[in-house]
């Protein structure tokens, strides 16, 4: 069950950087009944945000030439497209977690967020 959604200026796949420390800041939004779960969480803090990548291929198991298997990449397109991305807090501002730097696109489902 997500706890929440990835707000972002990148709002295609195509726009997406392959590398996490290119993407542009945006806004971990957390429901409300999981406010109470962000106490501690700070600006500086590292994160590690677990999303599902919801506009991901299922069915490829190898991209590129030559090919090379999905699981030696960081291709979105994988039978369990789990995205895991290291950011650092910014702001939090109520339900709100500001991060520098994220490669997720808009309306990403948030599924966790840990401590790096």
């Amino acid at each position: 069950m997500p706890i929440g959604v990835v707000r972002s200026s990148l709002g295609r796949r195509e726009d997406a950087p392959r590398r996490e420390a290119d993407g542009p800041p945006a806004v971990l939004e957390v429901d409300e009944r999981f406010a109470p779960a962000l106490e501690g969480v700070h600006a500086g803090m590292d994160l590690i945000a677990v999303t599902w990548l919801h506009r991901a291929v299922r069915d490829v198991l190898q991209v590129r030439e030559p090919p090379t298997g999905v699981f030696a990449t960081r291709s979105p397109d994988r039978p369990n497209p789990i995205g895991i991305h290291r950011v650092t807090v910014t702001a939090v501002d109520g339900a709100r977690v500001h991060v520098a730097a994220l490669e997720a696109i808009d309306g990403t489902p948030l599924l966790d967020l840990k401590p790096a």
